[in-house]
């Protein structure tokens, strides 16, 4: 995405795009009144919501207009976003479209062409600048319910060339879209810092209802968080929150303004947020820019006389919409229990850290750390198994970027050593694949989080399950539905009569693979067989054959 992002901003300076952005108005991306299913800046899972979700009436294929004149600038068919067209306007900013249900003439045909000769539904084409070109208002493609999708809608992205941030397309539409509600709390969160703070007396996360009256007594170092959300008018969906702002006692503590992001900085979500609560303090090894803290302890805040300290938070919405929730802390001098750890097992956010025990190794450079770790380590032994099971913390602990992590095999049962695969255990006790590759006694794979690993084996092939297969002929369409419970669906390959076969993840949420039958390909009238090869990550095989009429 990088590299794209850089040759994109090289196109656009050639050809002399830059203008003033303030200057900057876009079509709408449809014809139809505009109503939003998400926001830009919403919590997800180790990622911001990069751009506004439309609402397309439960319905796909409803045409999608160019913003602005331009052209297009990159074509994909993935199995995370779909169908996806990446424009780059002559105004300076550039946009991505996902979840489309396809593309218009030339370029479905271009993309079928290629995903044939490549024998591959995920395809990527990047065009020469104007190979494309679009106006204003021109339709570019039909809106779908591809990728991970839950629901037919338009993704779109909005970012500034020249700087590939992510921003907040919502003024580009505010005119086009009613909203007078402001948004709603759920709820107030505590955090104690260790060993210089506690709440009620207690070094834990406490929660309380938003504008309660009873008082929560402190003292020492304390952060606090707000779960909130924000509506609009006619629907029931909800949003993120645009601006959060902390004041205690009248002075401005912290404030958060969700309007941009750079790629680089997505993952530090998982610093900012604590479930959907987000934090009114910042990391010290977390530069999201969208964050600013107003004292000189990172929005920290310290009770350290026994009276009462009023916190008061503001929440507003992109249109201006406001509310705000007070509540008491009242100071009260308590015993604080200094943080008594190993300094073997304590990870600081600004070094680089090592973890070397028998059997284990793992390097966490400088900077995949926000805040300093006390690790809860712990490792359990199983006479049966190929490995230890290595708890590096008991609490998943987010790393910025993947770091290598090397665990030992005890024992060989198997000599294959591709059937061996590192495993995330979770919390419930289950397990998945996180990858991983044999080297002279260990499998070294890639972490994203500190949590509890362990050495699995597979030697499963997946299952292959036809899915109503007697609706194949009369729909047109080849459905299957695969199943692996070790290493994971590495590739699969379908033919029919013996020739290439166009199977692809139309919608991943739903599971299924899909080869919609085409009569330029397969001949009408007869009897087909179908085959279709199905390989895991530890190079299990299963091969399906099917007959069907059609």
């Amino acid at each position: 995405m990088r590299r794209y992002i850089t040759a994109l901003m090289l196109a656009c300076c050639i050809g002399g795009y830059g203008q003033e952005k303030k200057q900057v108005t876009f079509v709408p991306p449809f014809d139809f009144p505009l109503t939003l299913s998400g926001n830009f800046g919403e919590i997800r899972s180790n990622h911001f919501h990069g751009g506004l979700d439309f609402k397309t009436g439960g319905v796909i294929g409803k045409p999608v207009r160019a913003l602005a004149d331009g052209y297009i600038s990159r074509i994909r068919v993935t199995n995370g976003s779909g169908y996806v067209l990446d424009v780059c306007y002559h105004n300076g900013y550039s946009t991505i479209n996902r979840h489309l249900s396809g593309f218009v003439s030339p370029i479905a045909e271009r993309v079928e062409k290629l995903q044939y000769e490549e024998e591959n539904w995920e395809v990527e084409i990047v065009p020469e600048p104007g190979e494309y070109p679009v106006k204003g208002g021109q339709q570019i493609a039909w809106s779908g319910n591809t990728g991970y999708s839950f629901g037919p809608h338009l993704h779109l992205d909005v970012f500034e060339t020249e700087s590939g941030d992510y921003i907040d397309p919502m003024p580009f539409f505010q005119s086009k879209i009613k909203d007078t509600r402001a948004p709603k709390a759920d709820g107030i969160l505590f955090f104690p810092q260790l060993g210089k703070g506690v709440v009620d007396g207690k070094q834990e996360n406490k929660t309380i209802l938003p504008n309660s009256e009873r008082p929560v007594e402190a003292w020492g170092v304390i952060g606090v968080g707000i779960k909130a959300y924000d509506y609009m008018d006619g629907v029931n969906n909800h949003y993120g929150v645009y601006s959060v702002v902390l004041t205690v006692d009248g002075n401005e503590i912290f404030r958060s303004t969700v309007d941009r992001f750079s790629q680089e900085e997505n993952r530090m979500i998982n610093s900012w947020t604590y479930g959907q609560y987000m934090k009114s303090f910042i990391d010290p090894g977390n530069t999201l820019r969208l964050l600013k803290a107003s004292n000189d302890n990172r929005g920290l805040v310290t009770i350290d006389e026994e009276r009462d300290y009023q916190f008061l938070y503001t929440l507003k919405d992109a249109f201006g919409n406001t509310s705000k929730y007070s509540f008491t802390v009242r100071g009260r001098k308590q015993p604080i229990e200094p943080l008594n750890h190993r300094e073997k097992y304590y990870f600081t956010w600004n070094k680089t850290n090592y973890l070397q025990e028998p059997g284990l190794n793992l390097v966490v450079p400088k900077g995949m750390l926000y805040d300093d770790v006390p690790l809860n380590y712990q490792v359990k032994a199983d006479s049966g198994a190929v490995a230890f099971t290595y708890q590096l913390n008991d609490k998943a602990v987010p790393l910025h970027a993947a770091c290598e992590l090397c665990i030992g095999l005890r024992r060989k049962p198997i000599a294959d050593t591709t059937k061996y695969y590192v495993a995330r255990i979770t919390p419930k006790g289950g397990k998945y694949s996180v990858g991983g590759k044999y080297e002279d006694g260990y499998m070294k794979a890639s972490i994203r989080e500190l949590g509890t690993y362990t050495v699995a084996i597979d030697t499963i092939p997946p299952e292959i399950i036809p899915v109503n297969k007697n609706q194949w002929g009369r729909n047109g369409k080849i459905v299957y539905r695969l199943k692996d419970q070790g290493a994971g669906i590495a590739s699969y390959r379908g033919t029919i009569d013996g020739k290439y076969a166009l199977f692809g993840r139309p919608n991943i949420v739903k599971s299924y693979w899909e080869c919609t039958l085409d009569p330029k390909r397969v001949k009408k009238g007869g009897k087909h067989t179908v085959e279709f090869t199905v390989t895991d990550y530890c190079g299990n095989e299963t091969v399906a054959r099917e007959s069907f009429v059609w």
